[in-house]
């Protein structure tokens, strides 16, 4: 199943690039396997994939100690300052800064382990009082202070759009994330660079290709539904 589905989603990626005449390299897929056990990600590895996004940074460091240390994962949930230094020194991305307090945390962390984290910023484009990030008229405010800590980089922005029928629903969602990358990469700010945009997911990542998405987050498309019983069978441990 995990073959079949990949290969469809890497076709349906594949055109959408086309349709926007862009390299199929600027694209980078991330396998969500939240959820998932290690023996899909297997699978999933066995056809070439690399990148795997997890929303649980207990989930993330767990997965990150009993399979290759070759993965690139990426933080793509909520992450709370608590749970932070779990994480540090194991994702390649925290696709979800979104407060301040936040950024405080990853710095403190990442100057322990003397790296630098690479960054996406969390932008709320649709307003959703469910879903957390900054409002986009916040945003370059908040990107020039991140830009102070010396220990994390930010790479650009993300956005989870609105569930909706028709992914073309979303395509103004991603459209105002790329125009305001665009124009705070205009502004040189030292620090930033807006080179990645982490939009769309199973229902609209063709629609994200199409906007400009160098990172599209595909969990269900590849692994199915998902099964919330699995995570005993992930050696997923609770973190207080």
């Amino acid at each position: 199943m995990i073959k079949e589905n990949l290969e469809s989603v890497e076709k349906r990626i594949q055109a959408a690039c086309d349709r926007a005449g862009r390299s199929r390299s600027e694209v980078t897929l991330i396998a969500v396997s939240k959820t998932k056990p290690a023996s899909m990600i297997e699978e999933a590895m066995a056809e070439g994939i690399i990148d795997f996004g997890e929303n649980k940074p207990q989930e993330l460091r767990d997965k990150y100690e009993i399979l290759p240390k070759n993965l690139r994962w990426h933080m793509i949930g909520n992450l709370q300052r608590n749970k932070v230094k779990y994480i540090i020194d194991k994702a390649v991305m925290i696709h979800s800064l979104g407060s301040l307090e936040l950024a405080e945390t990853i710095e403190k962390e990442a100057k322990k382990h003397q790296l630098v984290m690479p960054v996406l910023v969390e932008v709320n484009v649709a307003g959703e009082a469910s879903k957390g990030g900054i409002r986009p008229e916040d945003t370059e405010a908040f990107v020039r202070a991140v830009s102070h800590y010396p220990h994390i980089r930010v790479k650009g922005l993300m956005t989870i759009a609105p569930i909706v029928e028709k992914p073309e629903d979303n395509r103004t969602v991603f459209r105002t994330l790329r125009n305001l990358a665009v124009d705070i990469a205009r502004q040189n700010i030292d620090n930033v660079s807006m080179s990645e945009l982490s939009m769309g997911m199973t229902g609209d990542f063709e629609t994200a290709v199409e906007e400009g998405a160098t990172y599209v987050r595909v969990g269900t498309g590849i692994f199915g539904e998902r099964d919330y019983g699995m995570k005993e069978k992930t050696g997923e441990s609770s973190i207080s």
